[in-house]
């Protein structure tokens, strides 16, 4: 059973049919993948306003820090390289930390001054 690099020769129809699934179901699953970012992201700003009204700092090192504890455990009961999952948390909570950055900025401006 031989595929193609090039994707134009000859594929045995199996390898092709098997190709085809695995990639359906990659796909799948990148989908998935970015409705769950979107919802984390929905709880994320919630996060980012409630912190704004009541004048707490966007990051929270010691939440970060439990929260890449526990995700590098869950990577590897899943037999995921927790080094990857740690550099891809720290890539979401930097976005995190700069969407709440904003929401501060814009709820300082928007609130009225001292009187």
């Amino acid at each position: 059973m031989t595929i193609s690099n090039t994707g134009t020769g000859d594929v045995d129809p199996e390898a092709r049919e098997e190709l085809e699934r695995l990639r359906a179901s990659i796909d799948n699953i990148d989908a998935a993948v970015v409705h769950m970012l979107a919802e984390r992201f929905k709880a994320t700003q919630q996060v980012g306003r409630l912190k704004a009204r009541h004048h707490l700092p966007p990051a929270d090192p010691g939440r970060e820090a439990r929260q890449i504890e526990r995700l590098r455990s869950l990577a590897e009961d899943a037999r995921l390289d927790p080094a990857f999952a740690e550099k891809f948390l720290n890539f979401i909570v930097a976005e995190v930390i700069r969407h709440h950055e904003r929401i501060a900025e814009d709820t300082a401006h928007s609130s009225p001054g001292p009187g």
